[in-house]
């Protein structure tokens, strides 16, 4: 997979709390910090605007990204976290981790479907593609960082489903959920092919309707059986009372 590079620039900051981070966001920056690998961690501040741009892009966040920092030091780093503002939209924080070259890093990386059009449990059978998954974590080195999965779902029929042992993977990446011992695996359900919820809803709808008529049915032979029978009853007392 081609990646795209990102790069930011970034200014070193030394003042930290609230009303500093406040001074930072009406001037248009965002306080972020970097950690990690086998460096000190450094208080940077970023252009939002610019940040938020490359936000626009879905590769961003799983992506190396370098860093220039005050126009000269560049840091390799991945988004680890990113908080934004409950109500406006505006970026408040940002997290890197500084990458180390042959030292793995775990992701999340986003998955990718494709054929879920013309696969046959959409095309011929009727059924709707629904994604259990939309990203996985894995592990990998820097270097084999992808930018995303692809799930390909083109031959699913109805009923059927990917597991995450079923994807392709790129060479030198596994997936975190199946590494370690089998028992502490789990192979968890991707996508699947399932009945439309509509139709599952009707088909209910129309079960529901048959045994409410069947019942009602039921009901009606009942009172006429009971109808019969005191018919039959009152005429037996009839012959009696002639025969006295």
């Amino acid at each position: 997979m081609d990646m795209e590079a990102f790069e930011l620039n970034a200014e070193k900051r030394t003042a930290k709390g609230r009303a500093e981070n406040r001074r930072l966001r009406r001037e248009g920056r965002v306080p972020a910090i970097i950690y990690g690998g086998n460096g000190e961690p450094v208080m940077l501040t970023l252009e939002h605007n610019d940040l938020d741009h490359h936000l626009d892009n879905e590769a961003f966040f799983s992506h190396i990204i370098k860093i220039k920092i005050d126009g000269g030091a560049t840091e390799e780093v991945v988004l680890r976290d990113l908080q934004r503002h409950p109500a406006k939209p505006f970026i408040e924080h940002a997290d890197f981790l500084r990458i180390v070259a042959g030292e793995a890093l775990r992701m999340s990386v986003p998955l990718h479907f494709v054929g879920e059009e013309e696969c046959p449990g959409v095309a011929d059978e009727d059924g709707v593609v629904q994604h259990n998954m939309n990203d996985i974590e894995i592990e990998c080195l820097p270097r084999d960082l992808p930018e995303y999965i692809e799930v390909d779902c083109s031959k699913l029929h109805l009923h059927d489903s990917v597991h995450l042992s079923e994807l392709v993977l790129p060479e030198g990446v596994q997936i975190v959920e199946l590494m370690g011992d089998e028992e502490d695996q789990t192979d968890r359900t991707v996508v699947s092919v399932q009945v439309p919820r509509a139709a599952i809803e009707l088909e209910a709808e129309e079960e529901a309707e048959a045994e409410a008529e069947a019942a009602a049915a039921e009901g009606e032979e009942g009172e006429a059986e009971d109808g019969e029978s005191e018919g039959e009853d009152a005429g037996d007392a009839a012959d009696e009372d002639e025969d006295k």
